[in-house]
């Protein structure tokens, strides 16, 4: 499904690949975002006022995890405002388990482990803006 959204003036177009997976992949100007709405339903609403949305840099493709050449950091894959945090330090996760939500261009996107094993350090906290390829939380292996 395709469609247009406006957002301050700025038109947008939206292509929802399908309703009924998750998470739900949405492409946005050739961006792809991962969304989960049950998830994002049930997490507080943020004390600040509405952000404007961010521009997604068009040579920054979105990662579903590690994006550095050691593969213990989790990168942000986009500048944004943080919106959960999942863990902690000397948290164990599975693959696919949710990390970070980060919040770009009015959507939410849940950031995923992108391999099983021990939370290091996580280098970022709810309300906080990160930018490209910030560190979000680091592995500990």
């Amino acid at each position: 499904m395709k469609i247009r959204v406006t957002v301050d003036e700025r038109t947008f177009e939206v292509e929802i690949v399908d309703l009924n997976t998750r998470p739900i992949v949405a492409v946005v100007d050739g961006q792809h975002f991962e969304v989960m709405p049950e998830v994002m339903a049930a997490l507080p609403a943020p004390t600040t006022a509405p952000r404007p949305p961010q521009a997604v840099p068009k040579a920054a493709p979105v990662s579903k995890g590690a994006n550095n050449s050691s593969g213990k950091a989790v990168l942000a894959p986009m500048p944004g405002l943080i919106t959960a945090v999942s863990v902690t330090a000397g948290a164990t996760v599975q693959q696919g388990d949710p990390l970070v939500s980060l919040e770009a261009m009015k959507m939410n996107n849940l950031i995923r482990a992108p391999r099983a094993g021990t939370i290091a350090a996580v280098f970022v906290s709810q309300g906080q803006q990160v930018k490209h390829r910030d560190p979000l939380v680091e592995y500990a292996e």
